[in-house]
């Protein structure tokens, strides 16, 4: 039976995985760049998930990305879940419906909308655990996954076209550096040549395949998870709006306040007041 381990460093992979989890209390969020799927027989987590809480009910798939911090603040019952982990190549080589990708790269948490799928899920993630810890059926399981996700999307979002581009396979890899990249360094001062220096390609082409894998520029998404992390601060921490601005990688508080009143619809204060919790 697995538990999270606070020591764990940051962006260090889980890879492919299928597993019972205890419930625990989080003293920290966790952090990787694997897909996770939470599933619960019996009772409950809460996240604190980007800037909410957000509870994850009994008998409902669960899919999120593992980049965007997560922390467990509360949940009911002490029956084991199941964790599963799924490397982010291999999500994006599944060139999954485009609208429903889009939606977990932003940091949503999708919930699945079909509830008469619970009992096929048990029965599903009983067999991924025993196929990927004992048998070692790795190749049965993705295929497995890969059936079950396309299912949730087409119940998840709404069926229609996009004009979203797909991203080549032998892309995939340099995007998910480019990810880590800014996701470890979307703080300090960094410029899109030092993303494409950092991966080994030029600036204009790093752009290019990243916005057709994430439907915004580096700039953009940089600016997002500074954000992001903004609001988690604001949040949960009592620390000046000075203080948090700079904090996050900005190098103003008038640029932190135009780019959080752009992507927020509402100034720091204002959002701090509406989501505080404690």
């Amino acid at each position: 039976m697995h538990t999270f381990d606070e020591s764990r460093n940051e962006f260090r992979p889980y890879g492919l995985t299928c597993e019972l989890w205890t419930p625990s209390l989080m003293r920290k969020p966790d952090r990787h760049n694997e897909i996770e799927i939470n599933y619960f027989s019996e009772g409950s987590i809460t996240y604190l998930f980007q800037e909410n809480k957000i509870t994850i009910p009994a008998k409902r798939l669960a899919l999120f990305w593992g980049l965007v911090p997560h922390q467990i603040v509360t949940y009911e019952g002490s029956k084991p879940y199941v964790v599963c982990t799924i490397p982010f190549s291999q999500f994006l080589e599944w060139k999954l419906p485009p609208l429903f990708v889009d939606r977990i790269l932003k940091g949503e948490i999708l919930l699945e909308a079909c509830p008469e799928s619970s009992l096929y899920d048990e029965f599903l993630l009983k067999n991924w655990i025993k196929d990927i810890n004992n048998t070692g059926s790795e190749e049965v399981t993705l295929l497995e996954m890969h059936a079950r996700l396309i299912r949730m999307a087409n119940n998840v979002i709404p069926k229609q076209r996009s004009d979203h581009a797909s991203i080549h396979t032998h892309e995939i890899s340099q995007v998910e550096k480019i990810a880590i990249y800014i996701a470890q360094n979307y703080c300090n001062p960094i410029k899109v040549s030092d993303i494409g220096k950092a991966v080994g390609l030029h600036a204009d082409y790093a752009n290019a395949i990243f916005k057709k894998s994430f439907g915004s520029t580096l700039s953009e998404y940089i600016t997002e998870e500074r954000i992001s992390h903004a609001q988690r601060k604001l949040v949960a921490t009592d620390k000046s709006i000075t203080e948090i601005a700079f904090a996050c990688g900005f190098n103003s508080i008038s640029r932190f306040n135009a780019a959080f009143l752009r992507i927020n619809s509402c100034t720091p204060r204002e959002f701090r007041k509406r989501y505080q919790w404690g």
